[in-house]
């Protein structure tokens, strides 16, 4: 189990019930830590793990057979490499949907109503209001890219706010239509529209840098921006640019495109080399979550049942109903 954080291990250990042998590494998968692996049968990732070529290929010489995600997204496995080694690879498809929508309405409160700034007011003595005037949700209208699980709850929680929906999705979710009144229409019209957009989709070769300059240029002034799925989704470069010119009012983020070597770990008083990092974590009007959007008691049990359940269903005939490769 590499990754593995306190914060998760009491419900892998509940969920396994001492049916396999589980080993906990805190190290994350990259190619300097495979051999770890060497006497397994299965690995099981985390999204700060490395599942590359070279690093499944270690795997393989080491005899593991078996993938077991701890996530839903696989971005950061070469699923076409593992399936030439004959590695299966699974993932947690689903889980609490609500923990990572309510994360989404919670940094859109928070920056909205200056909660952060309020607060470090408060603690200065200086009760002044000025600079933390808000904005009525209700009326307002919100893009939800992506109106999977994650992103129909978050439309439903906005939708009894009061807001209207915009939907940008492959495949149009009639239940949302028909519950929350979203709207489908294209990306290009859900940015000229909106006034909140909140991220949902995964990770691909379609979404990656979704959001860069020209998106950004097609957007209403002030506009809110939310993402809680993967930060490749959106170039953070083109994203200073475009809060530096008033295009983007603000910026909630629980992701970060280069945020592997930067998350999930105490840092101390190391300094974090990431000068881009460092720019975007410091801008007065962004408001930056360290891939938490996912932590609560729910979810994680949900991820730590579905993880033990794929190594069951590998241990009992081979196969898993979750198998990506």
């Amino acid at each position: 189990m590499f990754s593995s954080h306190a914060f998760a291990k009491p419900f892998l250990v509940q969920s396994n019930n001492n049916k396999h042998e589980l080993i906990f590494a805190e190290q994350a998968l990259d190619t300097m830590t495979a051999d770890m692996a060497k006497g397994c049968e299965a690995v099981s990732l985390f999204t700060s793990d490395q599942g590359s070529a070279e690093v499944l290929e270690k795997l393989g010489e080491a005899g593991v057979k078996y993938v077991a995600l701890r996530s839903v997204g696989y971005d950061h496995v070469d699923v076409a490499k593992a399936k030439s080694l004959g590695i299966k690879v699974a993932n947690v498809p689903a889980y609490s949907p609500y923990s990572i929508a309510e994360h989404a309405v919670a940094l859109l409160m928070a920056l909205n109503r200056k909660i952060v700034l309020g607060e470090q007011l408060m603690r200065k003595n200086d009760f002044r209001l000025d600079q933390l005037v808000g904005f009525d949700l209700h009326g307002k209208t919100v893009g939800i890219v992506g109106t999977g699980k994650i992103g129909s709850a978050f439309g439903a929680i906005m939708h009894g706010f009061g807001c209207k929906l915009l939907g940008y999705d492959v495949y149009e979710n009639s239940d949302l239509v028909r519950e929350a009144n979203i709207v489908y229409t294209s990306f290009e019209k859900l940015c000229q529209s909106a006034d909140i957009i909140s991220v949902h989709c995964p990770l691909n070769g379609a979404t990656r840098y979704l959001f860069n300059k020209h998106s950004f240029s097609q957007m209403k002034r002030d506009v809110v921006l939310i993402n809680t799925a993967r930060g490749g989704i959106v170039n953070t470069v083109d994203l200073l640019d475009a809060l530096d010119r008033g295009i983007v009012g603000h910026a909630g983020l629980d992701v970060y495109e280069y945020e592997k070597p930067i998350f999930f770990q105490d840092h101390g008083d190391f300094q974090i080399k990431d000068e881009l990092f460092q720019k975007l974590r410091s801008h007065p009007r962004v408001l930056l979550t360290g891939h938490q959007a996912f932590l609560t008691n729910e979810a994680l049990a949900g991820i730590a049942g579905t993880t033990i359940g794929n190594l069951d269903a590998w241990a009992s005939n081979g196969t898993s109903e979750n198998e990506v490769a």
